[in-house]
């Protein structure tokens, strides 16, 4: 995961914007659709939240959560039913008062899952294209110091005069967030830019995608669905859920500290196990589980007789061909050993259920074999049931 701080100067074309007013404010933003039987969807549930500038803010969650719902609100593209939207403190859109600024007047830039790239237009009109539309005045050969200048920054000085058709993934990708750039506004969106490329490309963009805002100082809204793009670019991020935010914080914060079992599930790889609470002191939760006893680190969204899910990540259970000392202590069988290059990744049966270790390149064990898994109890999560 990459560590980035939020201390850059950002640009601020359109937005006036300072380092201590958030650049985006929502504020109890509601969307509602009615489906074609009457039933009234609620998309976005009463949303709140701010964007300082040049924060990087992912939001992360499965298909229908309202992520990209929520991005769309905020760009324009959708009119929300309820609560209001300030950009660089100036008011977008407001229900209440009936204020809804078009998507050209907002001072944002997105980028498209689709890439949204005009077929009939040059690589370099494809860039220029936010300038001709939004700077009239801007001369000529202002419009095309600043293509080359992002075109040579995001590696594609030498695409400039190809069509959409006649370059791969992404090198569009690229074409897209250079348009998206180019004007220099304070906020750009982006709506799952890396799901249509394919894994080494992802991983290259992601990186230039992280470089390029250090440089450039914007605010970002991002979304999506993978938590590798999450974890990798966001300073914080915003779980939801049903519209909802689950919990919003920092990767490692989210990764470590998750506030329910569906975050928990969802950012980064977990075993899971059903239980009912035994006991519960300032020590940690004990549960009766298909295991046996299993410790859990304190919690004060449990007590005693609650059905509860019990998690733990695969990196750390510990895999022992003897029954070690000290609690957490489960026989499991051990299936198949898959190398991932920098680890491997266990595959373990308790019963018929499945569960994953990950451990150092150098483990070996006979497959098939019986051994014993061991989980610190401070590594252990308790959820009530959802």
């Amino acid at each position: 995961m990459t560590t980035r701080t939020t201390t850059k100067a950002p640009v601020t074309a359109g937005i006036d914007a300072t380092p201590t007013q958030p650049l985006l404010e929502i504020r109890g933003l509601r969307k509602q659709f009615t489906r074609a039987n009457g039933q009234l969807v609620t998309a976005v549930d009463d949303i709140t939240l701010s964007i300082a500038p040049g924060e990087f803010i992912v939001l992360l969650g499965p298909s229908g959560c309202g992520k990209t719902t929520l991005l769309r609100c905020i760009g324009g593209l959708e009119t929300a039913s309820e609560g209001a939207i300030e950009i660089g403190g100036k008011t977008m859109f407001d229900a209440r008062k009936r204020i809804d600024v078009p998507t050209r007047r907002r001072g944002i830039s997105m980028v498209f899952q689709s890439y949204a790239l005009w077929p009939n237009m040059t690589v370099s009109e494809n860039i220029a294209f936010p300038l001709k539309s939004r700077r009239r005045n801007m001369s000529k050969a202002g419009m095309a110091e600043a293509v080359d200048e992002i075109a040579r920054v995001v590696g594609i000085s030498d695409l400039l005069t190809q069509y959409p058709h006649h370059i791969s993934g992404g090198q569009q990708q690229r074409v897209a967030l250079a348009r998206a750039l180019v004007d220099g506004n304070a906020l750009v969106l982006f709506d799952e830019p890396l799901s249509n490329v394919d894994a080494k490309v992802r991983r290259d963009l992601r990186i230039e995608l992280a470089s390029l805002q250090g440089k450039y100082g914007f605010a970002a809204v991002y979304v999506t669905h993978d938590q590798e793009d999450a974890m990798e670019l966001a300073d914080r991020i915003v779980v939801l859920d049903g519209g909802r935010i689950a919990q919003v914080g920092v990767p490692q914060e989210i990764y470590e500290n998750p506030v329910s079992s569906y975050v928990a599930g969802f950012v980064g790889s977990s075993n899971s196990v059903t239980g009912t609470v035994t006991t519960v002191s300032p020590a940690g939760v004990t549960v009766d589980s298909p295991f046996g006893p299993v410790t859990a680190r304190p919690s004060d969204e449990v007590e005693p007789d609650q059905a509860v899910d019990v998690m733990f990540r695969p990196q750390h259970v510990r895999i022992h061909t003897e029954r070690p000392a000290g609690d957490n202590v489960w026989p499991m069988r051990l299936r198949k050993i898959m190398h991932a290059g920098t680890h491997s990744e266990v595959v373990l049966t308790h019963k018929r259920d499945i569960y994953q270790a990950r451990v150092d390149v150098s483990f070996d064990a006979p497959l098939d074999s019986d051994v014993w898994v061991q989980v610190a109890p401070r590594h252990v999560l308790a959820f009530p049931q959802r």
